[in-house]
């Protein structure tokens, strides 16, 4: 390297001395950078999901209170038609897998479609992190943010009709197991539409499915209407908590239930991911 030299003198000449790890290496002083490895899997999953979840807390919240006053109205309303028993629990247990449908669903739907209408993805892309981080992250966080408002439905309804609290905690796993199946469907339909007009459109049809063949009783449904129930993934949820309502519940039951909605969520999240893989390189 050249530097300029006090009037009068020569031009002076400086050589860098090379790293101690270069020499001998061949490795120049101009040679080319090496980049940092990709991050691994669950650290940059967490990292993308206490962003999402930071962003939600903020963006989402007035969201959250609709979701909630939604189904707790649809209780209210239903109560004048169901007196008890397995109508009573089918409300119940449906009214409150909604919020998750709202939210994991019809909001992360959204979501997508608009990062993908508005180049959001492109930034992700560029990030060295794994592309199944960052669907899974925003999945567990929007799926998380529903647990106060499903708390909230799950108590009313069970004081509104009359059953039993014994059984919520089997909350702990339909929520996450739920969330993961809606969230990756949502995030899967808002990857795939081409217009953010599309994706909103899809995430409402899911949610008013989810509504409609989750919250209304299935013993008075259609047999082809009841084929179409069981291939919602919220329904398996929405069937594992109200067999906890009973006197005497199916434990092996709620566990089937429960290792179905798993299934399915595993199903969804890995096709949301193939989803943004494909969004992102396009």
């Amino acid at each position: 390297m050249v530097v300029d030299a006090p009037p009068g003198a020569g031009a002076v000449t400086v050589e860098r001395a090379a790293p101690a790890g270069a020499r001998g290496a061949g490795a120049g002083v101009n040679g080319p950078a090496v980049l940092a490895p990709r991050a691994r899997l669950w650290p940059a999953l967490g990292a993308v999901y206490r962003a999402q979840l930071s962003r939600a807390r903020v963006a989402r919240i007035p969201l959250l209170f609709v979701a909630t006053f939604q189904s707790l109205g649809i209780m209210i309303l239903m109560r004048g038609v169901v007196d008890g028993g397995a109508e009573a629990r089918a409300v119940v247990a449906g009214s409150s897998v909604l919020v998750v449908a709202f939210v994991a669903l019809n909001l992360l739907a959204q979501y997508f479609g608009q990062l993908r209408a508005s180049g959001g993805l492109d930034h992700y892309a560029t990030l060295p992190v794994p592309a199944a981080s960052v669907v899974l992250g925003a999945a567990a966080a929007y799926a998380s943010f529903t647990v106060p408002g499903v708390l909230v439905t799950a108590v009313a309804g069970s004081v509104l009709f009359q059953l039993p609290l014994g059984g919520l905690w089997v909350l702990v796993a339909v929520i996450p197991l739920a969330g993961a199946a809606l969230a990756g469907l949502g995030a899967a339909l808002g990857l795939l539409a081409p217009r953010p007009e599309l994706a909103t459109l899809c995430g409402q049809l899911g949610m008013s499915a989810a509504l409609l063949l989750g919250v209304l009783p299935a013993g008075g449904m259609p047999l082809v209407v009841q084929w179409v129930r069981d291939l919602l993934p919220s329904t398996y949820g929405v069937e594992a908590f109200a067999r906890t309502f009973e006197a005497r519940p199916d434990w092996g039951a709620v566990l089937l239930d429960l290792g179905v909605c798993a299934a399915v969520g595993v199903l969804s999240l890995a096709l949301a991911t193939r989803a943004y893989r494909w969004a992102a390189t396009r």
